[in-house]
């Protein structure tokens, strides 16, 4: 990934550094010569050249003197800790935080909870910033969505979905979440409110699954119809299965509703385009 360097880089703290967006992010401002201030609770799971810098985000003085001096903050942390980050970061700072289009979904859950509180304290806060919501993200170094899905269709003759897999996805690749979050930290000043990130294009999840399969080498799983409520009754028994990966009653429960998005806002604003589905399952796999 290319990346214009500046003559004047901001000072810019990054939170969530050793997550999988997180690690992806630093890469990609290392390459740029942009320097940067990972923050995290672990110092043994950094690996990276920089000095970083350890707080807890429950620990508003230790959170507080990680982020001194930052002008950007960064955060590839769960959106629910919004409040505590914009609490704790300069008074001047910009924000680029990251949520998820769980925050639209109708199935209340803790996740989703989280980030629509994340989201409604940082629009209240009138703090200059965007926070991103993306949708599934494949393609991380050692992210499960793709992965599990094929290591599932290996063991399995038919694929059993609720509804036969009709709901729609719109997964976008890990290299175009990190292009977006890159892009809306040069622009943060500048900016307000929330923006969704997704691929190029929504597709039924059945044809996702045999373009995960295809770019796995696989053919195609025949598709199985079967009730939402049948499977989510299934679902405590893979926990019992050893052969098969596990799935909970939420996951299949979010295969019944539709994740579509206008990425026009995304494009108009970040100036990304998203790579297809085909082209970054290609390189995932």
């Amino acid at each position: 990934m290319r990346t214009a360097r500046t003559e004047h880089p901001l000072t810019l703290a990054l939170i969530g550094a050793s997550g999988r967006s997180g690690r992806a992010l630093a890469a990609a401002l290392r390459e740029a010569g942009l320097p940067f201030r990972p923050v995290l609770r672990d110092a043994l799971k950094w690996t990276g050249p920089e000095t970083p810098s350890l707080a807890d985000l429950t620990d508003p003085a230790a959170l507080a003197a990680a982020l001194a001096g930052a002008e950007v903050v960064v955060s590839t942390a769960h959106a629910r800790h919004a409040p505590a980050i914009l609490a704790a970061a300069p008074a001047d700072a910009a924000f680029v935080l990251m949520g998820s289009t769980r925050r639209f979904s109708r199935w209340p859950d803790d996740h989703g909870d989280g980030v629509r509180a994340g989201e409604a304290a940082f629009l209240a806060s009138g703090r200059p910033g965007v926070m991103l919501h993306p949708t599934m993200i494949y393609g991380a170094e050692g992210e499960d969505n793709v992965q599990r899905l094929a290591a599932l269709m290996r063991r399995l003759p038919v694929l059993p979905l609720p509804q036969g897999g009709r709901a729609l996805v719109q997964p976008i690749h890990q290299d175009d979440v990190t292009a977006c979050l890159l892009a809306a930290m040069r622009r943060a000043r500048g900016m307000a409110g929330a923006l969704v990130i997704a691929g190029p294009e929504a597709l039924p999840y059945r044809d996702f699954c045999a373009a995960v399969a295809r770019a796995a080498g696989m053919a195609p799983r025949p598709v199985l119809p079967i009730p939402a409520g049948a499977l989510m009754a299934f679902a405590p028994l893979t926990r019992a299965l050893p052969f098969l990966p596990r799935i909970g009653r939420d996951e299949i429960r979010r295969l019944t509703e539709d994740k579509a998005f206008d990425i026009a806002p995304m494009r108009a604003t970040l100036d990304i385009a998203p790579r297809p589905l085909a082209a970054g399952l290609k390189q995932t796999f």
